[in-house]
């Protein structure tokens, strides 16, 4: 748990811009099962955010950092149910991942750097209503080296911390 919560304090600066931590207050708002669901204040106005890491991650590499999966608000920008992937590695310039929830369709995302992306605001919502409704999602990329790897969440608390994260961001 002391982890997950370092872990996502850094990417909450790193992915927030170039203000400084002493700029953010992080407030966690419960642990839900696999989930857990935070709220911080910034300049940019408040971010409400669940993440998770994998149950299982496999691939044939020597060395990976912290895999960790987030779906964001953004109220003041309108942005909702951002869903993002930290791989540990950066991928394969020009590849793609796929999410797949259960045994639905794997769902196309785009990647840049060590992360990956649903394509649109369109995509998020659809994979946040697959999450809500499963029991895992199943993650694949190519690292830059060509590696492919696979990531498994569970998504057991999951609809739970996505109520409490949306709850704190008036949604």
């Amino acid at each position: 748990m002391k982890k997950i919560i370092s872990l996502l304090a850094v990417l909450l600066v790193c992915t927030s811009g170039v203000q400084a931590a002493s700029n953010k207050k992080l407030e966690i708002l419960g642990t839900f099962g696999d989930w857990t669901a935070y709220s911080a204040n910034e300049k940019s106005g408040k971010l409400c955010y669940m993440a998770s890491v994998p149950q299982k991650s496999e691939g044939k590499y020597k060395r990976r950092g912290d895999v960790i999966l987030i779906v964001a608000h953004r109220p003041k920008e309108k942005s909702y149910d951002v869903v993002s992937l930290t791989t540990g590695y950066t991928y394969k310039a020009g590849s793609t991942a796929t999410v797949q929830v259960d045994k639905q369709k794997p769902i196309e995302l785009f990647t840049h750097e060590d992360t990956a992306w649903g394509n649109d605001s369109k995509t998020d919502a659809k994979i946040v209503r697959q999450m809500k409704a499963g029991n895992k999602a199943v993650f694949k990329g190519k690292s830059s080296l060509g590696t492919l790897t696979t990531d498994t969440f569970s998504l057991t608390g999951f609809t739970k911390a996505y109520r409490a994260m949306s709850n704190a961001c008036g949604r």
